[in-house]
């Protein structure tokens, strides 16, 4: 486990990128394994999640290599030997459930590990499970495994969602590009993450209609053939983790290469809160299908969001699962009495009461609300990373913030997608 020694208290200047999504990068790897071609990925992010993914790959028999600095090649062999799986690789991270749909094409009856990620509380699977059955598989979770088992050929389906979820949603699109006929997936995501695993499935021959929206009709293919060099979108959750770094920190800087329509809502919330921005650049992503833009942030006398008024999260279009979070250090700094209610999680709100040792004031008034009083100056500390990435990311924004020396121990949490 490394540690990060941070020397806080400064103004930044300058200009910074947005690296790639890890969310979309993770479901794209994924999607390679429906095809027998080799695929290559563009511009895909080098984190420990996808060394995790790669380890999972590679146990399997799916040839992986980096050919330069972010391009992956992927090549499936004839036959995938699911038994030999890396266990503890498929532990660490959430996505491995997405070798259920990516192999129910292909074998009738297999074993993956029980999945892991972020500790966040109970995390149930039932959405996938509630979702894949519909294609005719039957998944059996016993206390290291999931026991997967198909009966007959994959079918399309009219499948209704149990919940709006991103990895769910991901799931069952990957079961119905090769289930014979025509899906209908209703009450779906339409995040960013699944909007670029659509887009590359599609660029790779399937036939998917509705991007975008909550629901998608799929037309199963008969076969796919292997990505060529689809670049992976820029990560939204990034550029909010470099928006709420600058608010903090009260700091200009220039941060390139953000998603806009995975962020108008949250740089709505921040205008409202006196954050003072612009938008110096519009531009198209290089695979085409998003639209990116550049923003300068200037230093801001930030007020706080008061009550009755909350920031709350909600499924796209709504503000991101993942960007509430980063809220919590820009409420620290905002004079006034901000509500952050984190309703997705039972335990992600109470990791945000480690910013009193930083100084904040911050009250936990349940398991999903934090009441912050601002504006407090924020002071060094040490601190052990919670084991959750988007908590662990927004104490390094804290002690960047604080002045003097801080240590941020075991930050494996934020390797992981940062």
């Amino acid at each position: 486990m490394s540690n990060f020694v941070i020397k806080g208290g400064k103004k930044l200047t300058g200009e910074i990128t947005t690296n790639t999504a890890k969310n979309a990068a993770l479901s794209c790897m994924y999607a390679c394994l429906l095809t027998d071609e080799e695929s290559c990925l563009d511009d895909m992010p080098r984190i420990e999640e996808v060394e995790r993914t790669r380890e999972v790959f590679e146990s399997i028999g799916v040839k992986t290599q980096w050919i330069s600095e972010h391009t992956l090649a992927i090549a499936p062999p004839k036959k995938i030997q699911i038994s030999k799986i890396n266990a503890h690789a498929a532990e660490k991270t959430r996505v491995s459930l997405f070798l259920i749909g990516a192999l129910i094409h292909k074998y009738k009856k297999f074993d993956i590990p029980r999945s892991g990620g972020c500790k966040l509380g109970n995390r149930t699977i039932f959405p996938h499970t509630f979702a894949l059955e519909k294609f005719g598989a039957n998944v059996t979770t016993t206390p290291k495994y999931y026991h997967v088992e198909c009966k007959g050929k994959i079918t399309a389906a009219e499948v209704v969602m149990y919940e709006a979820g991103d990895t769910p949603t991901e799931n069952a699109i990957l079961a119905a590009v090769l289930a014979h006929g025509t899906t209908t997936i209703k009450f779906c995501s339409a995040n960013y993450m699944v909007q670029d695993l659509c887009y590359l499935l599609n660029s790779m021959g399937a036939h998917i209609t509705g991007i975008g929206t909550t629901t998608l009709t799929i037309k199963g293919a008969k076969k796919l053939r292997g990505a060529d060099h689809y670049p992976i979108i820029p990560d939204p959750i990034e550029s909010m983790l470099l928006l709420s770094l600058a608010a903090t920190t009260n700091s200009s800087i220039l941060i390139k290469n953000c998603p806009k329509d995975f962020l108008e809502l949250e740089l709505t919330k921040l205008k409202v809160m006196n954050f003072r921005f612009e938008i110096t650049k519009k531009y198209r992503s290089k695979n085409k299908h998003f639209e990116l833009i550049d923003i300068r942030t200037s230093p801001s006398n930030l007020k706080a969001i008061e009550s009755p008024d909350k920031i709350e999260a909600r499924p796209y279009p709504g503000l991101n699962i993942d960007n509430l979070p980063y809220f919590v250090p820009i409420a620290t700094q905002a004079r006034g009495k901000t509500l952050i209610h984190d309703w997705v999680y039972e335990n992600r709100a109470i990791y945000y009461m480690e910013f009193q040792k930083l100084g904040a004031d911050i009250l936990l008034a349940d398991p999903h609300r934090v009441f912050i009083t601002g504006k407090k100056a924020l002071m060094p500390t040490e601190i052990v990373c919670p084991p959750a990435l988007r908590p662990a990311s927004i104490i390094l924004i804290g002690m960047l913030a604080a002045r003097g020396k801080s240590i941020l121990r075991n930050t494996y949490s934020i390797d992981r997608g940062f």
